[in-house]
């Protein structure tokens, strides 16, 4: 075989090994067959919400069941075509077979990291949650390139985003700020970066150009359906309402438009003043409510889970100190991966979907993963 199409062939192989041990392939096939069973039994819909968390594991399982079979099929297939070719002497098959290798190689590439997101809400929409921390204008600057970061990054993977909620600095950057990111495994790629963030540079706004440390808070939660049920208690809640701050229109700075709730058990308060109403406001701060209860829920069942298999609880990037440094001539290396870019523009406009990935590979199989290969 051509060295070009070993080489496709390989990656192809490398990630088949990937999602069959991330998957535990024997114990998934015996758990989709358990799954397939209940599915058949006529009693399962006497309890709908449980019928729907079998429906919903059982079509993970078997979109990543099937995923790997077929490409596994496929490549078989493609290898044994190819090897005819070339014992016939057919190099116009053969090039078809390499172009068909090449093209399978970047199917598995995205079905990989498909699979590596195969938590209950990664497929889910996402809410991303910037503050700013102590520091005034340095860390309110840092917390709006972080929200610009997240915003671009979004938009170069064609999924929408929506401000729910902004609160501006008072000289540069926001307080705070509440994004809704729309699309295709949104937390699940976003859900990595939730932790706080920090960054080291010359200060532009200090006269004696000294070096300042600038820290921002990121909660990555997921939007949740109708069919996931969250319980809690409305004599839990503290709900005010304030002015909405911004650009105006009609009522938006008249009224006490802007929406605010606490759920006072676990502290956890989420706003919202986008909308013109106070009524839609409420309900889209009720929807926060109920993702970040959610979240809360999926971080405890997570470390149980961790305690359980290893003894401890493992964590993750998410729960870590992600750093950055400003260093002379603008550039920024991100300490967690030792990339640097060349100018903020690079980290703003697409270094951070590599990060992700990055993160995400590594916390799923403990092995290191060079940036380079998961972009």
């Amino acid at each position: 075989m051509r060295a070009e199409a070993q080489a496709h062939a390989d990656k192809i192989k490398q990630a088949l090994a990937l999602l069959r041990r991330f998957l535990d392939w024997d114990r998934a096939l015996r758990r989709l067959h358990e799954l397939n069973a209940k599915v058949e039994d006529p009693t399962l819909w006497n309890d709908p919400r449980a019928a729907q968390e079998v429906m919903r594991e059982r079509r993970r399982l078997d979109e990543a069941i099937g995923a790997t079979k077929a490409i596994q099929t496929e490549l078989d297939d493609t290898i044994e075509l190819m090897e005819m070719a070339e014992a016939e002497g057919d190099t116009a098959l053969v090039d078809d077979g390499v172009a068909a290798l090449a093209a399978l190689s970047e199917r598995a590439d995205t079905d990989k990291v498909k699979a590596l997101l195969a938590g209950e809400a990664d497929a889910n929409d996402t809410y991303i949650e910037v503050n700013a921390g102590a520091g005034g204008t340095e860390s309110q600057d840092w917390a709006g390139m972080l929200s610009r970061m997240y915003t671009r990054w979004a938009e170069r993977r064609g999924l929408k985003v929506e401000l729910v909620d902004h609160h501006s600095g008072e000289q540069a950057g926001i307080k705070s700020a509440t994004l809704l990111v729309k699309g295709e495994n949104a937390y699940g790629y976003a859900k990595t970066e939730s932790g706080v963030h920090r960054l080291v540079r010359i200060s532009p706004y200090d006269s004696a150009a000294r070096r300042h440390t600038s820290f921002a808070s990121v909660w990555v939660y997921p939007v949740i359906d109708d069919d996931i049920q969250v319980e809690y208690s409305e004599s839990d809640l503290r709900i005010d309402t304030y002015r909405a701050s911004g650009a105006g229109g009609q009522h938006i700075n008249t009224t006490d438009s802007a929406v605010r709730i606490t759920h006072i058990p676990t502290g956890i308060v989420v706003q919202c003043q986008n909308q013109r109403s106070q009524h839609k406001n409420k309900a889209e701060a009720y929807n926060q409510l109920r993702a970040r209860l959610y979240e809360r829920e999926l971080a405890i069942r997570e470390a149980e889970a961790n305690v359980v298999a290893a003894g401890k609880t493992d964590i993750g990037w998410g729960h870590q100190i992600r750093s950055y440094v400003l260093q002379p001539y603008q550039l920024v290396k991100d300490l967690r991966t030792g990339v640097t870019s060349t100018a903020p523009s690079d980290v703003l406009d697409g270094a951070l979907d590599p990060f992700m990935a990055a993160a995400l590979s590594q916390r799923v199989t403990g092995e290191k993963v060079d940036v380079e290969d998961v972009d």
